[in-house]
């Protein structure tokens, strides 16, 4: 019983009222305290960008209606590969297969090359 005393008075913190007159501020911090600061490379990607690469290249070219010599990394999917809407939904099908997530028909409206589906996937956190 004496040593948990002595302890209690040993951890005990002294606390001061603020005087009557005096208004209270409310507790804020700083924006920078609160966001985690990273890398503008970090930030941006989740994959490593060249695996992206290769592995949409290789699930384009193994696409039936594409020419595999014409697939390089800057290839649109209409005016390079001479695909269709149709085509290029069923290309990013398979790319949702090929990363094991599902990529919003509205996203998938506006990716019509392998350089935008490649800048996609790699920054988004689902992409495996």
């Amino acid at each position: 019983m004496a040593a948990r005393d002595a302890l209690v008075k040993y951890f005990r913190v002294h606390v001061q009222a603020f005087p009557q007159n005096r208004r209270l501020r409310p507790f804020t911090l700083s924006s920078n305290l609160l966001l985690r600061r990273f890398s503008e490379e970090v930030r941006g990607s989740f994959l490593d960008k060249s695996e992206v690469t290769d592995r949409v290249v290789s699930v384009v070219k193994n696409f039936q209606k594409v020419e595999p010599s014409k697939v390089t990394p800057n290839a649109h999917f209409q005016n390079d590969l001479g695909l269709d809407s149709l085509d290029a939904q069923e290309i990013m099908m398979a790319l949702e297969e090929e990363f094991g997530f599902e990529i919003p028909d509205n996203e998938a409206d506006k990716i019509n090359s392998i350089n935008l589906a490649v800048d996609f996937i790699a920054s988004h956190p689902q992409a495996k």
